[in-house]
């Protein structure tokens, strides 16, 4: 580390101060390795609204701040462009070439001298002791990606692939709901996880890719987590077109508070304006504590303005994070599209719906008669210990069997009543809910291991699983007896009432 001194502090009154039992501060600072910071986005070819809204995103890939004073970005073998400031563990920092090349998002820092050629430039990144942490399009051909005619900007895929190459870097499928510099929508992510993220971590997702409305005056979207590890909170910008849709309401789901733990869960318009929403939720354990595995975050109620057939983009903007104990995490961020068409299609609700053991032992199954008006198919749904419905299935007949083989289903514990829905579709509209319940009487509660007599073999099992949840490893629904979502005391006597007892 390079220190400047005043000439005036001669080295006999360092000495001196050293002999006294001084120490110098000198500071620290967390030394980067290549890689641990990145090149993550390069909108090189500006916007539709202007060729000067250029800009460019680094991504924090490491677990510490970086301090990027003395830091630079070669351009061409240049070192034109001079970093200050720091970047967040996992965080991004946007660099603008204007403070309005991106409107609805402040920049981080501003170089007006950034000038990057359509046809393609070089950009190395150097801490101040020179040393290459990134690179990209190295040998200074054309853009690896990015589309001069849409304006679409150049995503890094995978921020873990260290190496420069193009196979790493795709060109912007979606915005996040920025603006340039005249308003129009970017083609891009600033300061927000790529549209094309591949790398590691969880997913945040809508219900689906794709939500089609068909002439309801108002839709419900969902937001999950997939494959989480350590979830402790999120903060999320959700950004919507105002044209189309108007912010009703939102509502926690369970997946955090999932243990008993208690949350802070709040949404409001940012500003109070229309067309974006922010929603933030942690959950109130300290030390912090997250939750492992996948379900949903909240549901949202938009209003439908739109009067005939159109989409309207909804997508995670700028800031949104998702973070475990320790601080914020990596994480791919997934868009919906909602499709409103203005015509209503008519359908059937099922009817005689009916549940019986199945041919085989540990199963249910469900009849009914098929929909009069023509349904395609028909979709099955099972309820949640913690009060949702997953779905297990989507059939084209009128039948459906529920055993351990179906995802998410069967582990049937003898005497529990499970609750089921079945909804006709056509066209992609579904009809009325119909719900029905049964429960598998073949067997024993307490039996865990389905051996037929309840004993010591059970109660072992059990004791593994003891104090469990939803959100645990440990825990497994054949020991959740009286079906609550925790493994406890309640479970443990009904093994007692049936210990010793065969079916």
């Amino acid at each position: 580390m390079q220190k400047t001194l005043k000439k005036s502090f001669s080295l006999l009154a360092m000495m001196t101060l050293l002999m006294q039992g001084f120490t110098l501060e000198i500071g620290s600072a967390f030394a980067a390795s290549p890689g641990d910071v990145v090149i993550n986005e390069v909108a090189w070819a500006g916007s539709t609204d202007s060729a000067n809204d250029e800009w460019i995103e680094l991504y924090n890939r490491s677990n510490q701040t970086v301090d990027l004073a003395g830091w630079v970005i070669e351009d061409d073998g240049a070192p034109n462009y001079k970093l200050v400031g720091s970047i967040a563990p996992h965080g991004y920092f946007l660099i603008e070439k204007n403070e309005n090349a991106v409107t609805n998002i402040s920049a981080d820092q501003i170089i007006t001298g950034i000038s990057l050629a359509n046809s393609g430039d070089s950009l190395v990144l150097k801490d101040p002791a020179s040393a290459v942490i990134d690179s990209v399009n190295s040998n200074g051909g054309v853009w690896y990606s990015g589309n001069a005619t849409t304006k679409a900007t150049m995503e890094r895929i995978d921020p873990d692939v260290k190496d420069d190459v193009a196979s790493n870097w795709a060109t912007a499928k979606v915005g996040n709901g920025s603006k340039s510099s005249a308003g129009s929508a970017i083609i891009g992510t600033p300061r927000a996880a790529n549209s094309n993220y591949a790398g590691s971590g969880p997913e945040i997702r809508f219900d689906s890719a794709e939500i089609n409305v068909n002439g309801t005056a108002t839709v419900n979207i969902s937001v999950y987590a997939d494959n989480a590890l350590d979830l402790y909170a999120y903060g999320f910008e959700i950004d919507y077109p105002t044209n189309l849709l108007s912010f009703q309401s939102a509502q926690e789901a369970a997946f955090l508070k999932a243990d008993g733990t208690s949350t802070a869960f709040n949404a409001a318009l940012k500003n109070h304006m229309e067309g974006s929403l922010i929603i933030g939720d942690a959950r109130l354990l300290n030390p912090p504590k997250g939750v492992d595995g996948s379900g949903k975050l909240f549901d949202i109620t938009f209003k439908i303005l739109a009067t005939s057939n159109s989409s309207a983009n909804v997508n995670f903007g700028g800031g949104s994070f998702i973070s475990n104990s320790d601080g914020d995490l990596a994480a791919k961020f997934s868009p919906t599209v909602i499709k409103y068409n203005n015509s209503v299609e008519t359908v059937g609700t099922v009817t005689n719906l009916t549940i019986a053991p199945g041919d085989k032992r540990y199963s249910l199954k469900l009849a009914w008669d098929s929909d009069a008006s023509g349904a395609t198919s028909y979709i099955v749904k099972r309820k949640k210990v913690d009060g949702s419905f997953a779905t297990l299935g989507t059939v084209n007949s009128g039948n459906f069997v529920d055993d351990d083989s179906v995802s998410g289903g069967g582990k049937f514990v003898p005497g529990v009543n499970y609750q089921y829905q079945v909804v006709a579709v056509k066209n992609n509209v579904q009809g009325n809910v119909v719900n029905i319940s049964g429960k598998e009487t073949r067997g024993l509660a307490g039996d865990n291991d389905r051996s037929d007599i309840v004993n010591g073999k059970d109660i072992e099992n059990l004791a593994r699983s003891f104090g469990s949840d939803l959100a645990d490893e440990q825990y497994n629904p054949l020991m959740d007896t009286n079906f609550d979502g925790i493994i406890d005391g309640k479970d443990l006597i009904d093994v007692g009432v049936n210990f010793g007892m065969s079916y």
